[in-house]
């Protein structure tokens, strides 16, 4: 019998030796007085267990099946099942297995199993949530999760998300690299599927920013900061209209350090049971599956119903501004070099004043090369480098060793050396006779 039922059982008895009023004892059980009477009829003929539920230690009738259980542990003891929890547990066993189960008797089950290892639950620090935005697309976390996505099958892969502060709608995909380039691909399918945000908002990572180079031992604070210029996704950030602003620790943009740490537990383990072996099934499962799941069951409805994206101008040209973009100087003969290849404007294109001049040139996602002067893109195409006639090539001479100490004159007298006139003679030259 626990305290309750004890203390249950003690206002009864006084309630039936009549020391307490019967709407007394109504009040201090919480029941009604007609509840009362009842449980005085009971107490006179049960006795004291009459407080005892008639229910206590009895199965329920709603309690799942014994089969069940011992299935649903064999299943969940598989290898691809490990490391599952009791959530992401119950939903296998419900949509692959056909077994209804919540998710708390799916881990007194897996307890059972010794699967799962109950542990007690620790008191968090109070932390002060950031409220989030009120529209959808005012403000969008953007950052990279590396990670061993598919655990060892295939080659390492990068996970590249957006997420929305108001609704927290997901844009992901994976990549080989976190590059520039991929980093755009994935801005891109944002720009087509929603339009533009308000803002960006990211780390300061060198993709985002530009940090300006200092030697170790000079002040940073003693010194102003210098303007740098933009990455090639600030650049296009800014042609297109779009904020950025970065944040100066994980902690300021917590939704999507949080969205991978789902995605490192759920979406590691439903690519393990997909299979999953190379980049394009890790991006197949990734849509068809983890984000449909994550629009259900994650989502949330802003408090405005206020779209702040904006859509795509006339002006706003995706291929132009998601390129790789640098200057060049056109050379007199209408050539310019770019990635140590010589380029030809062609004749059509060419107008006055275009010698000299500075010329944009976009290296686009497909692989293309655009040039641009002003508002107005020039036809080019690849020449061959002009030939150049050298001089030959002279054949080498070895050149002479000297030794160190010559000895040449190392016997040599002056007193014992003949005369001049006579080693005249005996080299056979005559002296010429001048008249």
């Amino acid at each position: 019998m626990t305290p309750e039922e004890r203390d249950r059982l003690v206002t009864l008895k006084k309630a039936k030796k009549k020391l307490i009023k019967k709407q007394e004892a109504a009040e201090e059980l919480g029941v009604s007085v007609r509840h009362v009477r009842r449980l005085l009829v009971r107490l006179k003929k049960e006795g004291d267990k009459s407080v005892i539920h008639a229910l206590k230690g009895k199965p329920s009738h709603r309690r799942i099946a014994e089969d069940s259980e011992k299935e649903a542990v064999k299943i969940l003891s598989a290898a691809v099942y490990r490391g599952f929890g009791p959530t992401l547990a119950s939903e296998y066993l419900r949509d692959e297995h056909g077994i209804e189960a919540s998710k708390e008797t799916v881990r007194q089950w897996m307890i059972r199993g010794k699967l799962w290892r109950a542990q007690r639950e620790k008191v968090a620090e109070v932390h002060t949530w950031r409220p989030r935005r009120s529209r959808f697309g005012e403000l969008v976390q953007w950052d990279t999760s590396e990670h061993d996505w598919l655990e060892g099958r295939g080659e390492r892969l990068y996970l590249i998300a957006m997420i929305d502060d108001a609704t927290s709608r997901l844009l992901a995909r994976f990549a080989r690299h976190d590059s520039t380039e991929e980093n755009m691909r994935l801005l891109w399918s944002y720009l087509e599927k929603f339009g533009r945000p308000r803002l960006f908002y990211t780390d300061k990572a060198s993709l985002f920013q530009t940090a300006e180079k200092r030697r170790r031992d000079e002040p940073g604070v003693d010194k102003d900061p210098v303007e740098m210029p933009p990455t090639q996704i600030g650049r296009a950030l800014r042609e297109l209209g779009i904020g950025w602003s970065a944040a100066r620790s994980p902690q300021a943009k917590g939704r999507i350090e949080r969205t991978f740490g789902t995605a490192q537990d759920r979406l590691v383990k439903g690519l393990r049971k997909a299979e999953a072996r190379t980049l394009e099934q890790a991006n197949q499962y990734l849509e068809q599956h983890y984000l449909v799941w994550w629009k259900a069951e994650m989502t949330a409805e802003p408090s405005s119903p206020d779209d702040a994206h904006r859509a795509l101008e006339q002006s706003h040209v995706l291929a132009a501004s998601l390129s790789h973009v640098e200057t060049r100087q056109v050379r007199n003969d209408y050539t310019l070099r770019w990635d140590g290849k010589l380029y030809q404007i062609e004749r059509s294109a060419v107008s006055p004043g275009l010698r000299g001049t500075q010329v944009r040139i976009e290296r686009r996602l497909d692989g293309s090369l655009a040039v641009r002067h002003g508002a107005r893109y020039l036809a080019m195409k690849e020449c061959a480098e002009p030939f150049r006639v050298g001089r030959p090539a002279q054949p080498t001479s070895p050149t002479p060793t000297r030794r160190r100490g010559s000895d040449w004159n190392k016997n040599f007298d002056l007193h014992k050396a003949p005369k001049l006139w006579q080693a005249a003679e005996a080299s056979g030259c005559r002296p010429e006779i001048v008249e």
